[in-house]
């Protein structure tokens, strides 16, 4: 059995290499977490990714629900193109709805903001197609077992609450098999 620290090494190698993190590191550190936590409930942002990183999480863990967030692609560009960044703090601000005191300026240091590459358009429409391609098939595995409960809108205020009050429907508490 590889160890946590192992599967961390390996897909920091991955990572400083700019190349994907193998399925079997990845369900490895995850997998790893969620046993940690099996006393809990857990929402996963962004895991799984793969279709076989999800027949492995449904053979290890007790799924209640599968939540997929349907927004325009058009609403996701404008918000991310409007996102200016301190660097130094990690401040973040949008020019549509916590825009900087003055334009371009950081609030507190009066530093210039920066607009990282992957809030630029462009960038932010490439990754909405990747993300279309290979979340699909993940969707679709989830659908065949009548998991996913889709919610549809333009706002967090708006779709928040439904989901919200859905997960509060949820009641199943995290069963898991050790993952070997």
């Amino acid at each position: 059995m590889v160890s946590d620290h192992e599967y961390g090494e390996i897909a920091k190698k991955h990572i400083d290499k700019g190349t994907l993190v193998p399925d079997d590191v990845v369900i490895g550190l995850v997998l790893h977490d969620i046993e940690a936590l099996k006393s809990n409930s857990l929402l996963l942002d962004g895991f799984p990714r793969t279709v076989s990183q999800a027949e492995v999480l449904v053979k290890n863990v007790t799924i209640g629900a599968v939540i997929n967030l349907k927004i325009p692609h058009d609403i996701i560009i404008n918000r991310i193109k409007g996102r200016w960044t301190h660097v130094p703090s990690g401040r973040i601000y949008n020019t549509d709805f916590n825009p900087p005191k003055v334009e371009g300026k950081d609030d507190v240091t009066g530093e210039p903001l920066v607009q990282r590459d992957d809030d630029k358009p462009e960038t932010v429409e490439r990754r909405l197609r990747d993300y279309d391609s290979v979340t699909g098939p993940v969707l679709n595995f989830f659908r065949s077992l009548e998991l996913v409960e889709d919610f549809t809108g333009k706002y967090s205020n708006e779709i928040w609450p439904r989901v919200h009050k859905y997960l509060s429907t949820k009641t199943t508490p995290l069963q898991y098999t050790k993952y070997n």
